[in-house]
């Protein structure tokens, strides 16, 4: 439960369909909201079709705001590495494209910090077959998405893609975050 007193903090990721991190992170404790949209281009207020085309520079990512108090920036980082695979470039399952990179904008120095060390710590500890990928970068712009992919999962979960892509990721995350998930969603 977040408190009136409390001052939420943004992070912002990258990790394939949009729909798909959103769900995840929807479902987590101290989110306050998950909001769709695109970064890392340079076009101001990008459309979902020209992310699409793949010409842009954007990536499709979702915008967190968060209480710090409840969830740290290290449990949405582990949710993030755990939830998408940050080892294919330009990738995740048959969604194929530069808008599907994986990628980081942090806000904040620390949140940059703790990016890069994670980062290293998979690597050295070889925890994947492959190379990281996944983009650092500072957050220059995010561009809200169109509202009609705002809680798409919520309002599609009997869609093929949903059922397919995005529920296996709903349950592993409620198995191996359980004590993130906020309990009400």
């Amino acid at each position: 439960m977040q408190s009136e007193n409390s001052k939420l903090e943004t992070a912002v990721f990258g990790g394939g369909c949009f729909w798909c991190t959103e769900a995840v992170f929807q479902m987590l404790k101290g989110v306050a909201s998950v909001m769709p949209g695109y970064a890392g281009g340079t076009k101001e207020s990008p459309t979902y079709e020209e992310v699409s085309g793949g010409a842009t520079g954007y990536i499709e990512v979702i915008e967190i705001k968060y209480d710090p108090t409840v969830i740290s920036f290290d449990d949405l980082l582990a949710v993030f590495f755990n939830l998408h695979d940050p080892t294919t470039l330009n990738q995740q399952g048959n969604d194929v494209g530069t808008q599907y990179r994986s990628a980081i904008f942090y806000t904040t120095e620390a949140q940059k910090h703790s990016a890069e060390k994670l980062i290293k710590e998979l690597s050295d500890g070889k925890a994947y077959d492959k190379p990281i990928v996944t983009e650092v970068k500072p957050l220059e712009a995010f561009y809200k998405a169109e509202a009609y992919h705002k809680d798409y999962y919520k309002r599609n979960s009997d869609a093929p893609y949903c059922e397919i892509v995005i529920a296996p990721k709903l349950e592993k995350l409620q198995r191996k975050f359980s004590e993130l998930l906020n309990e009400s969603k």
